[in-house]
């Protein structure tokens, strides 16, 4: 509603007051001198129980079972938005969640990974990048057809822009979107926003004052 996009934007326009909008809005070939940039230690947002019911959406697995919210209730999950073709920044995100799930004391939380870019959707590129990623075992991909992943980018109020160029007579597709993850607690309600960069630790606090 309204309210969730206001919130939001106050959020993008205090990331741009403090670094820059490229943090929130990343390419695939972003400027390596980014990376220079201090990670933020504490969620972007964060809500009370029973506040921002997180919305649902049906898509595919990395083996080609449905995964929702709703089959996940009852436990703790990672929503984040990865390009399975990126090899700068995405990679980095996904070790820090992995590693703040590792560190997560009982029950381990689910990441799902919502792919932004269609064209790395296959089995085995997301296989490829669970391995040299070392995601954690909890990590699940989510995936499915175009217009069924830009209903959850918009849902969750993710940008996505693809263009394309041509290099020594190739033609290269790019892709940048908002890097942002969010802490969905068992009954399915949002309780934290993590805006890139963060670190492990801002997601490991937040998971301990969920539980707590």
């Amino acid at each position: 509603g309204v309210a969730r996009w206001a919130l939001l934007a106050a959020v993008a326009l205090a990331a741009v007051a403090a670094v820059s909008l490229a943090f929130v809005l990343r390419g695939t070939n972003a400027p390596a001198a980014q990376t220079q940039m201090p990670a933020s230690s504490t969620a972007a947002a964060t809500w009370a129980t029973g506040k921002q019911r997180a919305p649902e959406f049906e898509l595919r697995d990395e083996h080609g079972k449905p995964i929702s919210l709703t089959s996940l209730r009852g436990r703790m999950v990672l929503v984040t938005f990865i390009d399975p073709l990126c090899r700068d920044f995405c990679p980095i995100e996904a070790q820090r969640l992995s590693d703040a799930v590792r560190g997560a004391t009982g029950e381990k939380p689910t990441i799902v990974a919502v792919s932004v870019n269609t064209a790395g959707n296959r089995a085995d590129i997301l296989r490829v990048d669970e391995r040299k990623w070392n995601v954690v075992p909890q990590w699940r991909w989510a995936v499915g057809s175009e217009a069924a992943l830009t209903r959850v980018w918009h849902a969750y109020h993710i940008a996505v822009i693809a263009t394309t160029k041509t290099v020594a007579g190739v033609r290269v597709r790019n892709v940048a979107h908002t890097e942002a993850s969010y802490l969905i607690d068992g009954k399915g309600y949002e309780r934290a926003l993590f805006l890139w960069p963060y670190t492990s630790d801002a997601v490991t606090k937040a998971l301990r004052a969920t539980t707590s």
